[in-house]
C-alpha cells in the first residue's frame, strides 16, 4: 500500500484538537537572487471535525496512546500516522465470548488512496464478557498494581473492567513478541485500553479484498494440505524456541490467506515452562491441529508432533 505520510510531515500537521490550516514564510536575509529556502517555509492544512453524532466516526486515536503502545519498527508502510486521519467503524466481522472483532477504517482525508482498513478487536464491558478458563491461562502472570490484583481477586466491577485492559494487553505483547520472532501473525498496529488495532488478513474476493477464512472453514487440496502442515509445524516450533504456547490453537484460530497461513487470537498465549499447565496446553494444541489435518487425508500424529516439539524447547 503507499505510505501514509508522518503526522510530522508539512502537509499533515495537527493541533491536539484539530488540524488548522495556515500558511508563514519566514524574513528571508538573504540577497533577492538567491533562491528560498523550503526549510523556512510551512503549510498547514484545515480539517472539518468528524460529526458528533455518529458514534462510528472519530479522530484517529494513534497520537493519543503511548509509544509503546504502538506497533513495532520497522513498520509496514500501509501503518497510519496522521494526526488528521479519522476512524469509521465499517462493521463487525467476528463475534466471540471475550470480544468482538470490527473493520475499522483509517484515512486523512487529505489523502484518501492511502487509508487502510484494520481488524479492531474490542474487548467486551464487564457486563457482558465471559473469560473461560482465565485462570490456567494466567498462571504466572503479573499485574502492576496491588490494587488491581486484589479486584481481580474479588471479581468486582472494577477487577472485570482491569481483566479486559489485561487481556487486550496480553494479546498486544504477544502479537508484538511473535511479529518479532517471525512469525505469521497479523501486523499488531496499537492498543488502546480493551481495543486493539492490526493488520486485516484478507484473501481476493469478487468484489475486493474480504476477510481470510478460517482454516476450519477450507478444503485445500493435497499438495497444499501439506504445505500448511510444515508452516505450522514451523511457527509451533518458533514458538516453543522461544519458550511460548499459543495454548488455544485449533483450525478456527488459524487463517488460510491463499497459500499461507496466520496465526490469530492470542491472548492466552502461556509460557512454556513458567506455566504449570505449559506442556499440557502444546499436546492439546498438537492434538487439535493433527485431528483436523488427518481428517483432511493428511498422515500425521500428535504424539509425534509433540515430541518434535519439545526438542526444539531443549
Amino acid at each position: 500500500m503507499p505510505h501514509q505520510p508522518d503526522a510530522s510531515s508539512p502537509a499533515s500537521s495537527a493541533s491536539s484538537d484539530a488540524p488548522l490550516a495556515a500558511s508563514h514564510d519566514a524574513p528571508d536575509h538573504r540577497p533577492s537572487d538567491a533562491a528560498p529556502d523550503p526549510a523556512f517555509t510551512f503549510a498547514f492544512r484545515a480539517y472539518d471535525e468528524p460529526d458528533p453524532d455518529d458514534p462510528g466516526r472519530r479522530w484517529s486515536t494513534w497520537s493519543s496512546v503511548e509509544p509503546l503502545s504502538r506497533g513495532p519498527e520497522p513498520r509496514p508502510p500501509w501503518v497510519v500516522t496522521s494526526q488528521g486521519a479519522v476512524d469509521t467503524d465499517l462493521g463487525i466481522v467476528k463475534t466471540g465470548k471475550e470480544a468482538d472483532v470490527f473493520l475499522l477504517d483509517r484515512t486523512d482525508p487529505a489523502f484518501p488512496d492511502d487509508g487502510v482498513v484494520m481488524a479492531a478487536k474490542r474487548y467486551r464491558g464487564s457486563e457482558h464478557r465471559t473469560f473461560h478458563r482465565a485462570a490456567t491461562y494466567t498462571e504466572g502472570r503479573s499485574t502492576r498494581r496491588s490494587r488491581d490484583q486484589r479486584a481481580l481477586k474479588r471479581k468486582s466491577t472494577w477487577g472485570r473492567q482491569v481483566a479486559a485492559a489485561e487481556w487486550a494487553v496480553s494479546e498486544w505483547s504477544a502479537l508484538v513478541r511473535c511479529w518479532r520472532l517471525g512469525l505469521p501473525v497479523p501486523y499488531p498496529v496499537q492498543v488502546d485500553g480493551t481495543e486493539l488495532l492490526m493488520e486485516w488478513i484478507t484473501v481476493e474476493g469478487p468484489d475486493g479484498p474480504e476477510t481470510a477464512p478460517r482454516l476450519a472453514a477450507t478444503r485445500p487440496a493435497p499438495g497444499l494440505l501439506a504445505a500448511y502442515f510444515e508452516q505450522l509445524r514451523e511457527a509451533m516450533a518458533t514458538m516453543v524456541q522461544d519458550g511460548l504456547v499459543h495454548g488455544d490453537l485449533s483450525p478456527y484460530n488459524v487463517l488460510a490467506a491463499g497459500e499461507r497461513l496466520v496465526v490469530i487470537d492470542l491472548p492466552q498465549v502461556v509460557d512454556l515452562v513458567g506455566n504449570a499447565q505449559g506442556f499440557d496446553f502444546l499436546l492439546r494444541d498438537c492434538t487439535n491441529m493433527c485431528t483436523w489435518f488427518r481428517a483432511r487425508g493428511l498422515d500425521v500424529d500428535a504424539q509425534d508432533l509433540f515430541g518434535d516439539l519439545v526438542a526444539h524447547a531443549f
